[in-house]
């Protein structure tokens, strides 16, 4: 049975919780593996709607594991929140299972987050200060703390005290901030043991397993391509890999297990936070995609930037994910155009590039170059079947499947769980 890797194709937001919950029925496990409660997923059942920030999609579905992975960054607070969340609303969450490598987010990553964005002002990434960044920093310097060192207290205590020991004299010398006493955050983090400690276990051995017994597995990414901090647009761009080969190294299974790959893309394009964005609009087309296409940040609450279709960004996310399928998601949203313009190419300087420019000065100085393609004003949500779209709907899918180098395989006509057509099964 195949291993599966979802992702988004664009910078994030693409509606990768209503994939992941489609296949949610059909697979065994779901696995989130980077990023942490940075990246929302609005899943849609029935008339609930439900809000995920940290916790994988296939939380939502009955006969699903839902596993974080060890490349994941986990705030036990909001991790706690979100569960007792569910748990109120009937939601079994019991099945919960989290990597004992993965990094926890402490008081002092979040402290640090915000006080360094808001010292950089113009220049700011656009981080949405929860403490990703920092948490991921002191992963790679060595100094982190780990879901499984909740449950020795000399350890804890040891790790806490190497990581403020440099922290406090950032934040005292150079941000003129109080220093954070280590037995605060040792007691803090403490207190989350007990809950924890039941829904812990060395998660690679199990996924392992699992692709032996023949289980499906799907590999959740947040985020999306274009935030990769190896591929995306640096140095406005997440602290993780949300690329396809993040998987491998965020759930711990070697790459010759995945079989599908599956990008995530919206009928248009959006991002949250700063940097460049060559198809952003500005005017009432921007406003009216924001509106219609409800562009709100799902775990920051902000409005997201719009803007049309950009093939080449879909063509970069192809390659460099190596996938096999795309997901078409909000095709609705732009019924009512009489006319739909499609970024086919970039302009710049005097020159038309087709593929995404590897130099950063050049992407930011990138003009779209469009090619204009008929709209339709007929309802689609209730389309079950390709031919059921309008003849303009198909040839805007089909047109949008040649330029991006992959099939679509799936289209998101409304935002509901049942509203969605299946051109090819994912399995």
């Amino acid at each position: 049975m195949p291993a599966l890797v979802l992702l988004g194709a664009q910078w994030g937001d693409e509606g990768k919780g209503k994939a992941t919950d489609l296949l949610g029925g059909s697979v065994d496990y779901v696995v989130r593996y980077q990023g942490g409660n940075n990246a929302g997923h609005t899943v849609v059942v029935g008339d609930q709607k439900y809000a995920l920030h940290l916790l994988p999609s296939g939380i939502l579905s009955p006969g699903c594991v839902p596993v974080i992975g060890n490349g994941v960054v986990v705030d036990p607070a909001v991790l706690l929140s979100e569960l007792s969340g569910l748990e109120e609303r009937g939601v079994d969450t019991s099945k919960l299972l989290i990597s004992g490598n993965a990094h926890l987010i402490t008081p002092y990553h979040t402290t640090m987050d915000k006080v360094t964005e808001r010292f950089l002002g113009k220049r700011r990434i656009g981080t949405t200060g929860r403490g990703i960044g920092p948490t991921y920093a002191d992963k790679i310097n060595r100094v982190g703390i780990r879901v499984q060192d909740l449950f020795d207290e000399s350890i804890l205590t040891q790790k806490v005290e190497a990581a403020l020991d440099q922290k406090n004299q950032i934040l005292a010398k150079l941000y003129n901030r109080r220093a954070i006493a280590v037995e605060e955050v040792v007691e803090e983090l403490l207190g989350y043991a007990d809950a924890l400690r039941g829904y812990v276990c060395d998660t690679t051995l199990l996924l392992n397993d699992a692709l032996d017994q023949d289980k499906v597995v799907l590999f959740e990414g947040g985020q999306g391509t274009l935030l990769d901090v190896d591929h995306g647009t640096y140095p406005f761009v997440t602290s993780s890999n949300p690329t396809a080969g993040g998987a491998c190294t965020g759930a711990g299974v070697g790459p010759t297990r995945i079989d599908r790959v599956i990008g995530i893309l919206k009928a248009y394009t959006t991002r949250v936070g700063a940097g460049p964005f060559p198809t952003e609009l500005f005017d009432e087309d921007g406003e009216k995609l924001r509106t219609i296409g409800g562009e709100r940040g799902v775990t920051t609450g902000r409005d997201r930037r719009c803007g049309w279709f950009d093939a080449v960004i879909a063509r970069y996310a192809t390659r460099v994910n190596g996938l096999t399928d795309f997901f078409l998601t909000k095709l609705d949203v732009l019924t009512g155009w009489e006319s739909i313009p499609v970024c086919v190419a970039y302009e710049i300087d005097g020159r038309r590039v087709t593929e995404l420019p590897y130099n950063q000065t050049d992407f930011h100085h990138a003009e779209p170059v469009y090619e204009m393609l008929p709209g339709w004003s007929e309802d689609i949500s209730g389309a079950k079947e390709f031919s059921d779209l309008p003849k303009n709907a198909q040839a805007y899918v089909k047109a949008l499947e040649e330029m991006s180098g992959a099939p679509v395989s799936a289209i998101g006509v409304g935002p509901g769980r049942d509203e969605t057509i299946q051109i090819n099964s994912f399995l």
